[in-house]
């Protein structure tokens, strides 16, 4: 058996949260990605990046089948349907979301089984492989459910169908006639926490609550538009990578998924980036969903800008989801990577790297914040005016840059780009709301990086702004100078950046960040395309005036999504998905570009 046959591809996946964490469940009604209880904690079932030694929790009917997958109209319930010669079944997969109560704390996992047509065998394995698969636990069975217990960590798991013990699992066979269904309850344990049944009729009270849950909080969408069932999927998927506690936006809810079959481009992304969770506010409250902006921005107050000791830079680009920063990254030397790539990380060493870009990013969110839902406080504009000082003073110097490169700093245009984006937003909420500023030393830089950026990131040779300074080397990076209004859309410089970006890194609306033969990068292997960069490249023709090109483009590019509209970070050469899944970046950029397509056509 080779590995591609142990292993679901990436796309063949939806996914389920409860705002603490999220559950990966394959299309074959396999969960093999779930960590309890935070995005960030060990895996319990892990058999995406082990087929072998991860952990998973099968469901499924017994008997050949044909599947499919799609989510409950509106919600993030997920249901799995199984076809076979004798009827028609299906696996209802959700996790209520309880608020702050005490419930919370289970991180309940349900998963319903139903037969709808005629009668059906099914089958089920629970196999848990705690803190990734490297700790040993017991398992036994108390008054008809499952206990499985770490060292660090005990579950639950509650049945409505008898259970039986096999070595370190649990299985159980049993058979559906039509109308009939099985529940699987699945809680955190100990402490206050007791092993508590869900019953047939609790779980259809969950089901409906949960999707009343969802379908009450995207009602406050204001996106009528065109593309508004891609939209709204991207939007729940967004509230899916939200950490409830701390108002946290998780990157991606995974680790260690390939960029590159078989390559090291393996990384962690279950952090707080402050770029990516800064864009998403912009994504949502484009949206209208100003709560969650609101929730990010405590989040930024209390962990990342200046105040209570903390400096005013250069700020850390990534945090944990209770704001942490101790990030060390290790590798999982015991686990083989899905299909085979290794290694698998856990932690992520960028965490230390100096990217000036940050500032732009989370001083724009501010800003957005600032005039769509909420005035900021004075001892919030203290901060900005903290953090803009240092950019001024800083901003001339090299980094890692956007893409979080490891081979070695370099003076990159888009971190420039994002620093003058950082001081221009800073003097327009100066000017609009009479804040105190120190504006003639902030209107200075601002212009100094504007000359800056058209004297040295300019390539005469290309005839094109570039990567770096002084270099030839094209970036799809700088599609963001229209987007940010660094440069007018229709400007001829501009115009003919487009052009070149477009013969050297666009193909069939697909947009690779950068060529790293031509820009080394400090890693082993290729890379896919990057589909945030192809929706910023839908949004830069937008811009343009190329509006039907632009519009090909972003239906194109719908096409690469998995059945249930959802994106990983980058995309094959074959189509497939690759990298972390679903990734936040690509969806806020579906958003993003969705809404001004839209709007350009009228």
């Amino acid at each position: 058996m080779t590995d591609a046959d142990r292993y679901l591809p990436i796309a063949e996946h939806g996914l389920i949260g409860d705002l603490r964490s999220v559950a990966l469940v394959g299309t074959d009604g396999t969960i093999d990605w779930y960590c309890c209880p935070a995005f960030d904690s060990p895996s319990v079932f892990g058999s995406i990046l082990d087929a072998g030694r991860g952990g998973s929790f099968e469901l499924a009917a017994a008997v050949p089948a044909r599947t499919k997958q799609f989510y409950f109209p509106d919600t993030n319930v997920l249901i799995t349907r199984f076809f076979t010669g004798d009827g028609v079944g299906e696996v209802q997969d959700f996790m209520p979301v309880t608020g702050g109560s005490a419930e919370a704390e289970r991180h309940r996992l349900i998963r319903r089984v139903v037969c709808v047509r005629g009668a059906l065998p099914f089958r089920t394995r629970v196999a848990p492989r705690f803190d990734y698969g490297a700790s040993a636990h017991t398992v036994r069975l108390v008054e008809g459910l499952a206990l499985f217990e770490s060292e660090k960590l005990a579950l639950s798991l509650t049945s409505t169908v008898p259970l039986e013990c096999d070595g370190p699992d649990v299985r159980a066979d049993f058979k559906l006639s039509e109308g009939e269904s099985a529940v699987f309850a699945l809680d955190q344990v100990g402490g206050e926490l007791n092993p508590r049944r869900c019953a047939r009729t609790e779980a259809e009270e969950q089901f409906a609550a949960t999707v009343t849950y969802w379908r009450r909080w995207l009602s406050a969408s204001r996106y009528r538009g065109r593309w508004r069932e891609m939209v709204h999927r991207s939007a729940l998927t967004l509230k899916l990578l939200t950490y409830a506690p701390t108002g946290a936006i998780v990157a991606a809810p995974t680790t260690s998924l390939p960029e590159q079959l078989g390559g090291e481009r393996n990384w962690d992304y279950r952090y707080v980036w402050v770029r990516d969770a800064a864009f998403c506010v912009y994504a949502l409250l484009r949206l209208g969903f100003s709560d969650e902006a609101g929730a990010f921005m405590e989040f930024v107050t209390r962990h990342i800008t200046p105040g209570d000791g903390k400096p005013s830079g250069p700020l850390q680009i990534m945090y944990g989801i209770d704001g942490r920063t101790d990030l060390s990254e290790t590798e999982l030397t015991h686990l083989e990577g899905h299909q085979g790539s290794a290694p698998v990380r856990v932690g992520n060493a960028a965490a230390d790297q100096l990217q000036l870009d940050i500032y732009g990013a989370l001083i724009d969110s501010v800003y957005l914040y600032d005039k769509w839902a909420r005035p900021v406080s004075s001892d919030q504009w203290d901060d900005v005016c903290a953090l803009v000082d240092w950019v001024c003073a800083h901003w001339d110097q090299p980094d890692e840059g956007v893409w979080e490169t490891r081979g070695g700093r370099k003076n990159f245009l888009y971190s420039r780009l994002m620093c003058w984006v950082a001081i221009e937003r800073a003097i327009r909420m100066a000017n609009r709301r009479g804040l105190p500023a120190d504006l003639p030393r902030w209107q200075e830089c601002r212009d100094a990086i504007y000359r800056r950026i058209h004297t040295r990131g300019w390539s005469e040779a290309r005839q094109a702004f570039v990567q770096h300074e002084d270099g030839d080397v094209l970036d799809a990076a700088v599609l963001m100078m229209p987007l940010t209004k660094f440069i007018a859309p229709t400007d001829p410089k501009w115009l003919s950046t487009l052009d070149a970006l477009t013969e050297d890194l666009v193909s069939d609306s697909l947009v690779y960040r950068y060529d790293p033969r031509a820009s080394p990068d400090g890693l082993r292997g290729d890379e896919g395309t990057f589909s945030i960069c192809s929706f910023w490249y839908v949004e830069a023709l937008v811009h343009a005036g190329r509006v039907d090109e632009a519009r090909l483009a972003f239906e194109k590019m719908l096409t690469y999504a998995n059945h249930l509209g959802l994106f990983a970070e980058e995309i094959s050469q074959t189509g497939e998905q690759q990298g972390n899944f679903p990734q936040a970046f690509t969806h806020l950029a579906l958003i993003s570009a969705a809404f001004n397509l839209d709007r350009a056509l009228g």
